[in-house]
């Protein structure tokens, strides 16, 4: 039975690289808005000693700040009409109580400190990106007129438009860092349609570049590519179409999307306390489970219906999720077929970013999560250690306790995490090398795992 539109059938429903719910977006969906209630908070503020506040608008209902140290939390107002924040991606109402003025007055009071609305140098774009879809755009720059360095924003799985969303546009510009951020083809005012071919998308990345560079003129110094999640497949390949001065992936993965599902069913396993035997018969299933997908379907169902048949019994079946084994294992075909016209979105599953890595001369940054449960790191890791002994520019940063989003966690007694803010250093990492293309100094708990051989 040939089903050709299953190459991307599953992506809305599994992660694909996408935030997992710890530290997934607000807004990660092609009609999310910006609570208009209270969008016109969102800036970044600077405060007496220098510092700053970054506030962000969440879809749903209220507001987010962060802080260069990684500290973050959600804002709501209450029934008195004060803003309540609750630590990290949690309900717990602790840490700092941060208020915001009225919205003319573009002020906020941040533990004994006022702060301001920090204008900056914002440049609206429209560009053409693949295939002749018309983008929109925009360019943010520091206070000024000197040249910057400047990080073109390469978007993950999530559909939500980053140019209500990406945090980065603001605080970096706060800290002398130009952004250019665009929204993906169909949404945010860009024309086409939503999907996940990463050739495509690439190929939207460079025309941002471009772009970035002509509406920057004389401010342009050092312009790169930050990607994170899915685009890290996205900004390297997106840096083999054009000249950049480096390229920035946080927690990505340098293997396929493929392996990427096997590898999460192998950690969901482990997690279990499933040994040896146990993940040697769970990868005959997601050696079933791949090669369907990867067909778009014209395997047919004759595969998963005899590894169904065979371990259904088995107690660890149950325990299989992974990015879409799980689903496939568990949902009746009928539903599959039906669900799928809906769902196909163009994934690149057989995406292998290894030979783009090989051959690249811009510098890269690799930020990874040492306990990444959607972006599993053992394989990306080796391999980025690998490339840089043979010489290829690549530094790997790598946190420990966090997980995908470099995102510090709790764990609770059932293992389920809630993420309780951003890794400290990792913010100032990203900026550095956007600024230098090196790192010094001590990056919070962040470990160099790889340099380039000399």
């Amino acid at each position: 039975m040939s089903q050709s539109w299953l190459i991307a059938a599953l992506t809305l429903i599994v992660s694909t690289v996408a935030a997992p719910a710890l530290a997934q977006a607000p807004g990660a969906d092609v009609d999310a808005r910006p609570d208009p209630a209270v969008v016109c908070h969102v800036g970044v503020y600077r405060l007496g000693d220098g510092s700053w506040v970054d506030v962000a608008p969440l879809a749903d209902a209220g507001l987010r700040w962060r802080r260069l140290d990684g500290s973050t939390a959600r804002m709501m107002l209450d029934a008195q009409g004060r803003w309540i924040s609750t630590l990290g991606f949690t309900d717990r109402v602790e840490g700092p109580q941060p208020q915001l003025g009225p919205c003319e007055e573009g002020r906020i009071a941040f533990e004994g400190q006022t702060g301001r609305w920090l204008a900056l140098d914002v440049r609206e774009a429209r560009f053409v990106g693949h295939g002749g879809t018309h983008l929109k755009g925009r360019l943010i720059l520091p206070p000024g007129d000197g040249p910057v360095p400047i990080m073109v924003e390469v978007h993950g799985s999530e559909g939500a438009n980053a140019l209500d969303f990406n945090a980065f546009q603001r605080f970096a510009p706060a800290e002398g860092v130009g952004v250019f951020v665009y929204a993906k083809r169909g949404s945010g005012g860009s024309e086409g349609r939503y999907t996940q071919d990463f050739h495509v998308l690439a190929e939207d990345a460079a025309a941002a570049v471009i772009e970035a560079r002509r509406l920057a003129g004389d401010r342009a110094g050092r312009v790169g590519l930050h990607g994170a999640s899915q685009g890290g497949w996205l900004a390297p390949l997106a840096a083999s179409l054009t000249p950049v001065d480096f390229v920035t992936v946080g927690f990505g993965l340098a293997y396929g999307a493929l392996a990427e599902d096997s590898d999460q069913v192998m950690l969901d396993l482990k997690a279990k306390g499933w040994g040896a035997d146990v993940l040697e018969q769970a990868r005959e299933i997601t050696d079933v489970t791949g090669a369907f997908i990867a067909s778009h379907g014209a395997v047919g169902f004759d595969g998963l219906e005899a590894v169904r048949a065979r371990y259904r019994g088995q107690p660890w079946f149950a325990d299989i999720r992974g990015e879409f084994t799980g689903f496939l294992l568990n949902t009746p075909n009928d539903q599959i077929v039906a669900m799928a016209p809906a769902l196909d979105v163009g994934t690149s599953w057989d995406y292998d970013p290894l030979p783009v890595l090989s051959r690249l001369d811009a510098p890269m940054l690799w930020i990874q999560a040492e306990d990444d449960t959607g972006a599993p790191p053992d394989a990306t890791r080796q391999r980025l250690i690998d490339l840089a002994a043979q010489g290829r520019p690549v530094t790997l940063l790598e946190y420990p306790d966090t997980d995908h989003g470099i995102v510090r966690f709790e764990t609770a007694a059932d293992g389920k995490r809630t993420a309780i803010g951003y890794a400290p250093g990792y913010y100032r990492a990203v900026l550095d090398w956007a600024r230098t293309g090196r790192l010094g100094g001590v990056y919070g708990e962040g470990r160099l795992l790889a340099t380039p051989s000399p």
